[in-house]
């Protein structure tokens, strides 16, 4: 099972320009997302490996953690260091960081 950090954790790793993957459906990233997330929607990631850099940890997040807990596990069994974001895009929301909204990817 991949590694977790907290959303407080994210937001530190991110200011120290982490590389973050938001891999829910299209509609929900639109709703609302952390602030410079690349989409890539659970389903895409198998195809997406090529695209993805393996020289950096990515930190992977969807709404709640589930989601991302599955794609980090197959990132990691394919050769990348990835770690999901317990608590998701909601804890995110929830604990009061920024979030962007709308059809900007």
């Amino acid at each position: 099972m991949a590694a977790e950090v907290s959303v407080a954790q994210l937001a530190i790793e991110r200011e120290n320009g982490a590389t973050v993957l938001d891999v829910r459906e299209v509609h929900e990233y639109i709703e609302a997302r952390v602030p410079g997330v690349q989409l890539v929607p659970l389903a895409t990631v198998p195809d997406a490996l090529d695209a993805l850099p393996r020289d950096t940890t990515l930190y992977v997040i969807c709404r709640s953690g589930v989601r991302s807990q599955y794609a980090a596990d197959y990132l990691n069994d394919n050769g990348f260091d990835a770690i999901s974001v317990a608590g998701g895009t909601m804890a995110w929301i929830q604990q009061g960081f920024d979030y962007e909204t709308g059809d900007d990817q």
